[in-house]
């Protein structure tokens, strides 16, 4: 297993590294009382991990009285408190300083305004933080991502590779929405642990190790056809062997395998297999805990499995082939048909992919990835043509990993289809269409990279035999955050 290094921790200031959140919330029940409000637990998501702003809007709203003349109540009520009782949440100092003693570096993020935010600094030593980011510094405040990922920037840092610190539901959604891993130590209100948030009573049991311990893990995933098993090039199952290894995929959802390419491949590397039909297979560097679909599928269809990359951490994988005729771009651009008649032919491949969504759905509680050779276009490359395959997809949540790392399919086309096959085979001469029609679309991850891949330079078709790539794909291979499941 993969971990993202720890580049960053990112806290939160009010309730989580100083006693303010209280403070907060008794300015607010004091100027809401003279208002003529009396505060309850209801009013929480109102006023804790808020700014004072919304708050002051609230409570106008509630009681009448302008906006303005609250908020500076607010600010007065608030800022007496902080200057007179400013007390550091236990374990907060010692945490800060192990991490200044680890080299990694951290940031203040906090939904409160500069003046307030600076005195605290002052009590907790300024120089514990390289950067620190108030309500005053974004357009927008938590539980918008916004502040979480100005300090990401300042950093240089990546939000994936760090862990937000706070105590409130309003901070802990900003974070996560920037995409950051989350360790909630709650003050007042309540916060439930789930996929990539850890929930401890206390900053005084977290170390940074224990923060390291909460990133993502890497996951790499190659989705790949073997072209009829690799057989029409020479030494093709070491030529595989090789190609796994130097990409450092970790499961690779296989097409095209003529029957054993899985299981050779998998045991050849010390590896967790399964093999689906005469056609697809799944291999995995991860234990395989459970299997999906119909073993004995056809040569066209999809299978699946669940891996289990840590301990609560898996991940669905599934690998699909479709039917390769009628062959849109040819349609397209050889035979000149309009949009309607190329969406009409896409009728058996959309049956297909249909067919595989159902069955992802019927199964999937955890994260799932999609690979496969789905010999159609995606509708995010053709601006003309909204293919229905990937679109259904699309529709079904997944989303595709290699137009989330390359958005501009004219800069980066990102061709799988085929790195042999400059001309068209018939003979005529015209130019083989090139396009992107392998795939590894996901649901529920984050992606960190996505690239194709081919090895060496290879000869064109049917000069093949001597090529270091052993299909006549190009692969796709996605490096995925995995957040574990708590």
């Amino acid at each position: 297993m993969t971990r993202l290094p720890l580049q960053a921790v990112l806290f939160d200031m009010d309730g989580t590294l100083v006693d303010t959140e209280r403070l907060w919330w008794e300015a607010v029940e004091r100027v809401a009382a003279g208002l003529g409000r009396t505060l309850d637990d209801d009013d929480q998501p109102e006023v804790l991990g808020r700014p004072i702003e919304h708050t002051a809007d609230w409570l106008a709203s509630l009681t009448g009285a302008p906006a303005a003349d609250v908020a500076a109540e607010l600010h007065r009520e608030f800022a007496d408190r902080v200057r007179n009782g400013v007390v550091p949440r236990p374990g907060a100092l010692a945490l800060l300083d192990a991490l200044a003693r680890d080299g990694v570096p951290t940031a203040l993020v906090t939904a409160s305004p500069r003046a307030v935010t600076d005195t605290v600094l002052q009590a907790l030593g300024a120089e514990r933080f390289a950067v620190s980011v108030t309500a005053d510094d974004t357009e927008h405040t938590k539980p918008a991502p916004d502040p979480y990922l100005a300090a990401c920037r300042a950093l240089g840092v990546d939000p994936a590779g760090c862990v937000a610190v706070e105590d409130t539901p309003t901070g802990v959604a900003s974070a996560e929405a920037a995409g950051c891993a989350v360790l909630a130590v709650p003050s007042l209100a309540p916060i439930d642990a789930a996929p990539g948030r850890t929930v401890l009573a206390s900053l005084e049991e977290v170390t940074p190790e224990r923060l390291r311990s909460l990133l993502s893990c890497e996951l790499r995933v190659m989705s790949w056809n073997l072209w009829l098993g690799g057989g029409m090039v020479d030494d093709h199952r070491a030529k595989q062997l090789k190609t796994v290894l130097e990409t450092g995929a970790d499961v690779v959802g296989l097409q095209e395998t003529a029957g054993t390419a899985a299981q050779e491949l998998a045991e050849a590397l010390g590896w967790y297999h399964h093999r689906a039909g005469e056609n697809l297979g799944v291999i995995s560097r991860y234990p395989i805990t459970c299997r999906f679909g119909d073993p004995e599928v056809g040569f066209y269809g999809a299978a699946g499995v669940r891996v289990r990359v840590a301990p609560g951490c898996e991940v669905d994988i599934w690998t699909a082939h479709l039917d390769y005729t009628p062959y849109g771009p040819y349609e397209s651009l050889f035979d000149g048909l309009p949009e309607a008649e190329l969406i009409a032919h896409e009728e058996a491949r959309l049956a297909q992919m249909r067919d595989t969504l159902r069955r992802i759905d019927e199964s999937a509680d955890v994260p799932v990835v999609l690979t496969g050779d789905f010999n159609c276009p995606s509708h995010l490359d053709w601006p003309d043509v909204a293919w229905p395959v990937t679109r259904a997809a699309e529709e079904a949540g997944l989303r595709d990993s290699y137009r989330a790392a390359h958005p501009d399919p004219v800069r980066d086309p990102g061709h799988t289809w085929s790195p042999i096959h400059p001309l068209h085979e018939d003979g005529s001469g015209r130019p083989e269409p090139q396009d992107r029609i392998d795939f590894v679309l996901h649901r529920g991850l984050t992606v960190l990279d996505s690239r194709t891949v081919v090895t060496g330079t290879p000869s064109a078709w049917p000069d093949v035999a001597d090529n270091d790539w052993p299909s006549d794909h190009a692969a796709v291979l996605t490096t995925f955050a995995v957040s574990r499941r708590l």
